[in-house]
Formats: C-alpha cells, sequence, structure tokens
C-alpha cells in the first residue's frame, strides 16, 4: 500500500478515534479523578529540568512552560536544530536517549527528568521506550538524580480498552501494536525501580490551548478517555514536578 493512502488511512481513523470530552458508563466526568492541579502564581524555588523530547509536541509545551515559570531547561533530542524556543535558561542539546554517552553528562543535579519522546505509526517492532528508559534509569542512579516522568498513552497496561471502540478495536491493535508493546515495556521498568517515578497516559492530544479544566484519573472502571491539549498535558507534569505530587502513580489524563 502506498505511503500516501497508508497516512489517509491512519488520518481517518484517528479522527474517528478522538474529539470530545472522556466519560464515565456514559456520563461526563464531572468529579472523576482529580480535577486539574493548580500552579503558584510564583515559583519561589526554580528547578532544574531535563526534558527528551523537547523540541516537539508534549516536549516542547512543556519546554515552553517550564521556562515560563523560571526554572532552568536542559531539551536532548537527536535534531537539535527543530527547537523552536530560544530563552538564556535553555540548553538545546543533541543526544539520542538510547545512547548514554550522548546525555550522561547533563543528568547530574537535575530535579527532575521529563521523557516525553515519540515515534510516527509503525509495524514494526520498537524498543526505543524501554531501551531508553533503561539508559535514563542508570543515568539516574549513577548521578543520584530521583524524579522522572514519561509519557505513555490510552492502551498502555490498564488504559488498554479505555478509548472508544475505533481505537480500542482498530487502531490500536491494527497500528500501534508495536509501539505500545512497547510502552508497556517502560511501564514495567519504571514500577520495578526505586526512582521517583511518574507515569503520564494522556487522552486523544490536540494542539488547542490550555484549557485547564482535565481530570487526573487512576481507577479507570467505566471510563472512555476523551481528548486533552498537549499545553494541558505539560500544565500537569510541572504541576506534579514542582508540588512533588502523583510520586510512583499511573495517572490518564482526558478533559
Amino acid at each position: 500500500m502506498r505511503k500516501p493512502l497508508v497516512l489517509l488511512i491512519l488520518f481517518i481513523l484517528m479522527t474517528a478515534c478522538s474529539g470530545g470530552d472522556g466519560s464515565i458508563n456514559g456520563k461526563p466526568l464531572d468529579q472523576t479523578g482529580d480535577p486539574a492541579p493548580a500552579l503558584t502564581p510564583v515559583v519561589k524555588e526554580p528547578l532544574d529540568i531535563l526534558v527528551f523530547g523537547g523540541t516537539s509536541g508534549i516536549g516542547l509545551q512543556t519546554v515552553k512552560l517550564a521556562l515560563e515559570r523560571g526554572h532552568t531547561v536542559t531539551s536532548v533530542t537527536r535534531r537539535p536544530e527543530r527547537m523552536s524556543v530560544e530563552h538564556p535558561n535553555l540548553t538545546n542539546a543533541k543526544g539520542d536517549i538510547t545512547k548514554p554517552d550522548t546525555f550522561q553528562d547533563l543528568v547530574p543535579g537535575k530535579d527532575a527528568i521529563v521523557s516525553a519522546i515519540g515515534l510516527k505509526p509503525t509495524r514494526k517492532e520498537v524498543t526505543v521506550y524501554s531501551e531508553g528508559m533503561k539508559q535514563v534509569l542508570a543515568s539516574m542512579q549513577d548521578s543520584g538524580v530521583n524524579r522522572v516522568l514519561t509519557i505513555t498513552g490510552i492502551g498502555a497496561g490498564d488504559s488498554k480498552g479505555h478509548g472508544g471502540f475505533f481505537y480500542d478495536r482498530i487502531l490500536n491493535p491494527l497500528v500501534l501494536k508495536t509501539d505500545y508493546a512497547d510502552k508497556n515495556r517502560q511501564e514495567q521498568l519504571l514500577r520495578e525501580s526505586n526512582v521517583d517515578w511518574t507515569i503520564v497516559r494522556p487522552g486523544f492530544l490536540t494542539d488547542n490551548e490550555a484549557e485547564r479544566r482535565y481530570w487526573v484519573l487512576q481507577n479507570l472502571e467505566g471510563v472512555t478517555s476523551g481528548e486533552i491539549a498537549r499545553a494541558d498535558v505539560a500544565h500537569f507534569l510541572l504541576a506534579a514536578i514542582e508540588q512533588g505530587s502523583y510520586i510512583q502513580d499511573t495517572v490518564l489524563l482526558s478533559n
């Protein structure tokens, strides 16, 4: 099948899967889980944060918000030339999360590490999430860094089956199977570690402005995920880092 046709089919499927707010047993998510955490107006103690995948998507939104809040940020990507932000508190570094010699010198002294890497849909074997996290955890241990947050998604662990009919029955098993198999391995590595980890599973991602009206869910019984802006996922990450919250927790984020 030609690549343009494959991309068109993927776009149609993803459009069919996403849109709107989540639900629990067919009703709105109101008062389900925790409301979006509030960020303090002023950060009293700026932090030093390393973001893998900081040039696009959730990673870029995290970089922008962290800088806005006065933190120091190091972005590590294979193509740093794609960074669209310039700031005196930003270090834009070239590196590969699976190759520790490209980033391990940047880990010491960090208050938190965020892994926001992502891949285009593929049916080939995927190992970057688990191998990357393995290397990150080893570098953290060597450097005495203890806080790490990672993005996986709907379909990892017990969130499987909570994305709605098209996503659960068509898109995930046909297009994202190998991606989520490795995200599961990544999650397991974190759960078996002794660091302060947080696993974040966003709903269907949009490029909308942050709305701050999402819900933070841990009990998924009866839940079908809705959409959430990438900027809102970044909002949650910064709140969890600054407040030291959701440590060794796995959460689903959805409007």
